[in-house]
């Protein structure tokens, strides 16, 4: 298995940790049997990426091995986010290559200088990503992540943009749904969630994002920009 060198990981604050610990709280709360968590917004630009990033994160510093799996194979930005590279130079392949058929599982699948943390980035970006999640080879991924890794994170496109997220959830225990303060309306988040409800998947909760938080004694300035709760419950 190759390794992959983040160039910018992002630094979590105090501040951000406690949100991170609570919500990673919340999430084993809902269940031993959560597993597989898909985690998506209303309409781009919500922060879905990160607050998928940092939850994964957050997770292995339990002691647990997370698989991040990126599923957004319209436009995909974490390569270059994170300015990962592998070790031995090579290019990073992903899950595009995979679904498709020009890649193994092996080729694909990624650790990283994160302990416990092994990634399978989204690859390049693909005219029919509907069609190729609906493959049988999503589902034998899943299964394998599922017997290899004690949690599985997919990062998915915004569902009121695409249906990516409708279809990889047929698949997962839960979803979160990532909310940025001030952008998608309640009407459209009323149908984002029952977009995912009808696909069978349970509703963990919401994360409001990019919250104007007060000051913290252990920090400068602020801390907003980050996501301030997490609420909500099955059927909530």
């Amino acid at each position: 298995m190759e390794l992959v060198r983040f160039g910018k990981l992002k630094e979590q604050s105090y501040t951000m940790k406690e949100s991170l610990r609570a919500l990673k709280t919340n999430i084993q709360f809902c269940g031993d049997d959560i597993q597989t968590i898909l985690i998506t917004s209303s309409v781009p630009n919500e922060g879905k990426s990160t607050v998928a990033m940092d939850l994964a994160r957050s997770l292995t510093e339990s002691g647990k091995r997370v698989l991040f799996i990126d599923t957004d194979m319209r436009k995909s930005v974490l390569v270059g986010r994170l300015r990962a590279k592998t070790a031995s130079g090579n290019d990073i392949c992903g899950l595009s290559h995979y679904l498709s058929g020009h890649k193994k599982l092996e080729e694909v699948l990624y650790g990283t200088e994160v302990p416990r943390l092994f990634m399978i980035f989204a690859g390049p970006s693909v005219p029919n990503p509907t069609e190729i999640l609906e493959k049988k080879y999503f589902e034998e991924l899943l299964e394998f992540g599922k017997e290899h890794f004690n949690y599985i994170v997919l990062d998915c496109a915004p569902i009121g943009a695409a249906i990516d997220a409708a279809v990889v959830a047929k698949h997962c225990d839960g979803a979160l749904l990532v909310i940025a303060q001030g952008m998608a309306s309640a009407r459209m988040i009323q149908g984002v969630k029952k977009q995912l409800e009808a696909s069978g998947v349970r509703i963990l909760g919401a994360v409001l994002n990019k919250v104007k938080a007060k000051k913290s004694i252990h920090e400068k300035g602020y801390y907003g920009n980050y996501y301030g709760s997490y609420y909500g419950k099955e059927g909530s």
